[in-house]
């Protein structure tokens, strides 16, 4: 059992294929992560309200963020699948068909974000300055939708055929342009105006428009368009395509939606214990970032090599092939982690030169620590579900698992008025029985010859 569980004799997800995939995955978001590292450092030094502003502001823009990146994790499924079985052409027509859906899906979105929040915030937020300063970081974010919506096909294309390297060029041609313009957009430098807290988003928005032209350019310059059906555009209008990649991308959109709604609830709630617990928890947030996009890198490989083997009708290596991204993964979070509990002053330093507010943050990096632990096994069981294109079941499960979390909120956040450390460890609770029922349903549920 346990030289079956870690043999890498087989090629399609030995410990050198999932490292394959998954490495220019995790690259791509360590550079993506860095935008969000530097947004917090530059309005770090701007004000705690800068800083807490710009937590609600991330946290709302996710909420439609994730519904388009939510949609192409359905259209990642499929390619995979089709790619699995060899059936190549079909991956350009689900690629057009979801990428036109996706680009008009993100013009009305990045309108509504743009003139609707202005309308909504006040209702959501109870200081003035903080949801004044949200809303100027919206008005210039909500650009950024089209972008990523449009950048999340190409994603979506190159991790489901196992192709990964380009997104690591793209992002780090992201990541420079974004440390640049940030500079210069918040601080008014090189005859740039002034803009604080706009000009981090705005800068966010353009870089994420450059990532795009990277993906354009390597597509059509290196990638054999005619094999893989991209040389017509017959599906962009076609039903039955554009039917089939909504039976799986729906579910997928809504799953995150929810999720991350339920969370900007989260900072809603902890907004009104005061400034200081936001900022503390936009802190919390940015440093949990790092092992989420490890974690969430080998858990997008996991999806995918999952899809790719129930392609090739190898459902008996699906357990083999978690359990060795899983011990990838841990081997990677963990050192991460006990740098965190280690050194939090340092860590924290990153972000704000404020020692009153790192010293009240230690506790909550503690928290935040334990939960990442537990989130790397979470998350990775349930993209496998997903991979396995029970995408319904990782719906049920992420509804109850966010009704718990929204009493969690309630009780704790709300009716007892918690430090940001005690608020923060309704992750805990959250990422375990994520695991619990990712775990049960890969171990009983009748995936195993599903079609899609």
């Amino acid at each position: 059992m346990i030289k079956n569980f870690f043999s890498d004799d087989t090629k399609c997800y030995s410990f050198q294929k999932i490292c394959s995939v998954t490495i220019p995955i995790l690259l791509s978001m360590v550079m993506e992560h860095i935008i969000g590292m530097t947004d917090t450092a530059f309005l770090g030094r701007v004000s705690e309200v800068a800083l807490g502003a710009s937590a609600l502001g991330t946290v709302y823009f996710l909420v439609f963020f994730v519904l388009g990146t939510g949609f192409s994790f359905g259209v990642q499924i499929l390619v995979a699948r089709r790619n699995g079985e060899n059936d190549f052409r079909k991956i350009g027509e689900i690629c057009y068909a979801g990428g036109f859906f996706l680009i008009l899906f993100s013009i009305f979105l990045a309108f509504a974000v743009k003139y609707l929040s202005p309308v909504l915030l006040p209702y959501m937020i109870q200081s003035p300055e903080i949801c004044k300063a949200t809303g100027e970081y919206l008005n210039f974010r909500a650009y950024g939708l089209i972008f990523v919506f449009a950048s999340s096909i190409f994603r979506s294309f190159y991790v489901g055929i196992a192709s990964t390297k380009i997104l690591t060029v793209s992002s780090v041609i992201m990541v420079l342009s974004n440390v640049l313009l940030n500079y210069a957009l918040i601080f008014g430098k090189y005859g740039f105006p002034c803009m604080g807290i706009g000009g981090a988003a705005l800068a966010s928005s353009i870089a994420e428009g450059i990532a795009l032209v990277c993906y354009i350019f390597h597509t059509v310059k290196f990638i054999d368009l005619k094999k893989y059906g991209f040389n017509t555009f017959s599906a962009l209008m076609d039903a039955g395509i554009l039917k089939k990649v909504f039976s799986i991308s729906f579910w997928m959109m809504l799953q995150p939606f929810v999720a991350v709604g339920v969370w900007f609830l989260f900072f809603l709630a902890v907004e009104r214990l005061g400034e200081r617990p936001l900022a503390i928890i936009n802190l919390a947030r940015s440093l949990s970032a790092l092992p989420f996009i490890v974690v969430q890198s080998f858990a997008t490989a996991a999806n995918s090599l999952v899809s790719n083997l129930l392609g090739e009708e190898k459902p008996h290596q699906v357990w083999p092939l978690i359990g060795r991204i899983q011990l990838l993964a841990y081997a990677v979070v963990v050192p991460v982690l006990l740098f965190y509990s280690l050194f939090p002053e340092l860590c924290l330093h990153i972000y704000t030169d404020n020692r009153e507010l790192i010293a009240a943050s230690i506790d909550t990096v503690y928290v935040m620590s334990a939960a990442s632990f537990i989130q790397c096994g979470a998350y990775i069981l349930f993209n496998s579900v997903s991979g396995t294109g029970a995408v319904k079941v990782t719906v049920l499960i992420e509804f109850f698992n966010l009704l718990l979390y929204l009493l969690f909120v309630w009780f704790i956040v709300v009716k007892m008025h918690p430090t940001a450390a005690q608020a923060w460890s309704i992750e805990i609770v959250y990422q375990a029985v994520t695991a619990l029922l990712a775990f049960l349903y890969l171990f009983y549920g009748s995936w195993r010859n599903k079609k899609i």
